[in-house]
């Protein structure tokens, strides 16, 4: 049992906030209570919950943000704006960290650190400096002591995720192995090097681009020599958040028409700048929101904090380009079947209701024009329909579905007139021939024209054993059929009950032979325990046909 005795004063902290906060659930959790269906306290209360556990729980609610399929949308938002409320550790203490982590004395690496931190979050925080070759960096600096903590919280979210493991929705959406992806999140977020290399990928891909100019978009370059698991070391770039630039539409509602040209390409360039990486490289920056994304002073666009991707294989990446064209279209089927594609094998599934559900979402979009749809609204409404339909889809779906709400709702606020479909249009048949014909074409084709000549060498073969096996009866067939257990329980229930009922009534048959021909003490109790026998099995075979719900 989970329960106070088990744990330290880190659970008494805990208990302390979720009284304070009014979550019942929980509290029962901890105190070994009932483990009955999971109860989530209003999206604003869960909020203060996170906040006030810390750094880790406010990790936790960050990626819990990411994963639109298992959380409806208010909860969503709400956890989207999460944000750790610490203060900056003390620069005492972020000065002895970097002396443990650098090979060299500080003095020798650094000309200058400031010793005010820049921002401050749950897992690091940042302070300008410069090497001693003049470079202006930017220092990404673990928070001292958080490695010590993240065991403890991890083992208590593994023990409820346990807990909750018990109840229907806990099987549903196996919240064991939910726990295990943040712990392994988590651990990865505490390995800089891990963020590091993520930031070098991004910069490669985006250096090379067919839909943009690739000197226009930037991804800070790490200085690896100084770089350690407790700390990055990255270019520092001179700009601010990108809704804060002059010709953005929340600074200046009064745009000239130079600055209206200058927010149309910088929308531009952001939508196939991630339409990139999601389509072609299968590797995106999972978390651009406005503190993410920066306008430099010289005009190009930064893309900051690579501490959350996504991945996306070449079939996902066909699936979700389909995804898009069937809800253009408002097709209910389509999406069905697609939706299907992306689930986790071996699910039950009624696709007439999927279907259903998938129509009457779209309806409401009948009279609309495509200007006037939010896709990124629209996804989220597709993972929705997959956790009422109880489809479970991979993690990376609501990274994608986060990404692209992400995106949509910066352009949205930068350039109000910003239309998805119209960015995406130009891209849409260079994205088809991509996934037609490949990167290389002859490539692609000699490919194909090695597959045909093995399929017509194998074909006769094949043809002449199959025709084989018809002639000598040797040919199996192994055939798969849905549903067909229930079928074969409900067959083996209705023959149980015609053996009862036959014996119940050869029972009857046998005591009334002996009663009638009876005449001795020892034959008529015979007979009145066969009657007693029947009467009690008729009577036990009526109920439990009665209880099963199947008399007509």
């Amino acid at each position: 049992m989970f329960s106070l005795t088990q744990n330290s004063s880190r659970q008494r902290e805990i208990l302390e906030v979720v009284f304070r906060n009014g979550w019942d659930y929980m509290r029962r959790l901890l105190t070994g209570g009932k483990t009955d269906e999971p109860q989530l306290p209003p999206p604003a209360v869960l909020r203060n919950v996170l906040t006030e556990l810390g750094p880790v729980y406010v990790k936790l609610g960050q990626l819990l943000s990411t994963r639109p399929d298992l959380l409806p949308a208010d909860y969503i938002d709400e956890l989207s704006e999460l944000q750790a409320n610490v203060p900056p550790v003390a620069w005492s203490e972020i000065e002895i960290l970097l002396r443990k982590q650098l090979r060299q004395p500080l003095e020798e690496v650094f000309s200058y650190i400031n010793p005010q931190s820049v921002a401050a979050g749950s897992i690091a925080q940042t302070h300008r400096a410069t090497l001693s070759n003049g470079q202006d960096v930017a220092l990404k600096v673990q928070r001292p002591g958080i490695d010590n903590v993240v065991p403890q919280d991890i083992s208590l979210i593994k023990g409820l995720a346990e807990l909750v493991s018990r109840t229907e929705f806990g099987q549903d959406y196996d919240v064991v192995a939910l726990a295990e992806e943040f712990t392994t999140a988590l651990e990865a977020e505490l390995d800089f090097t891990q963020e590091a290399t993520y930031a070098d990928q991004l910069r490669r891909n985006l250096s090379v681009s067919r839909w943009f100019d690739p000197t226009q978009i930037v991804v800070p370059r790490i200085y690896w020599d100084v770089t350690t698991r407790k700390l990055i070391v990255m270019e520092w770039l001179e700009g601010i958040p990108i809704l804060q630039a002059e010709f953005s539409a929340l600074q200046n509602r009064n745009i000239n028409e130079e600055g209206k040209i200058r927010q149309q390409e910088i929308t531009t360039l952001l939508f196939r700048a991630f339409f990139q990486q999601i389509y072609i490289n299968g590797f995106f920056h999972a978390d651009p929101h406005p503190g993410n994304l920066f306008y430099l002073n010289d005009g190009r666009v930064a893309i900051l904090d690579c501490g959350m991707v996504g991945r996306l294989d070449p079939r996902t990446q066909q699936i979700l380009t389909e995804m898009l064209l069937a809800i253009v279209d408002l097709d209910a089927q389509r999406c069905a079947q697609l939706t299907l594609q992306l689930s986790e094998a071996g699910q039950p599934v009624s696709m007439s209701r999927l279907e259903n559900d998938y129509d009457t979402m779209l309806r409401k979009y009948y009279n609309l024009s495509l200007s006037q749809i939010n896709f990124s609204e629209v996804f989220y409404e597709v993972l929705e329909l997959a956790r009422n339909n109880k489809i479970r889809l991979p993690s990376n779906m609501g990274l994608y579905s986060k990404c692209l709400a992400n995106l949509e709702g910066v352009a949205r606020t930068f350039n109000p007139e910003v239309n998805l479909l119209n960015e995406v249009k130009p891209l849409m048949t260079d994205l088809f021939r991509r996934q037609l014909l490949g990167d290389n074409p002859v490539q692609t084709f000699l490919r194909t024209a090695l597959d045909i000549k093995s399929l017509s060498l194998q074909s006769p073969r094949q043809v002449e054993l199959f025709l084989d096996r018809v002639t000598s009866e040797t040919l199996k067939w192994n055939l798969s059929i849905r549903d067909i257990e229930p079928l074969r329980r409900s067959l083996d229930d209705s023959a149980n009950r015609l053996s009862f009922s036959i014996v119940v009534g050869s029972l009857i048959m046998g005591a009334a032979i002996i009663s009638r021909g009876a005449q001795a003490n020892q034959l008529s109790v015979i007979s009145n325990v066969l009657f007693t026998s029947a009467s009690l099995l008729g009577l036990w075979l009526i109920v439990s046909i009665l209880r099963s719900g199947r008399l007509k």
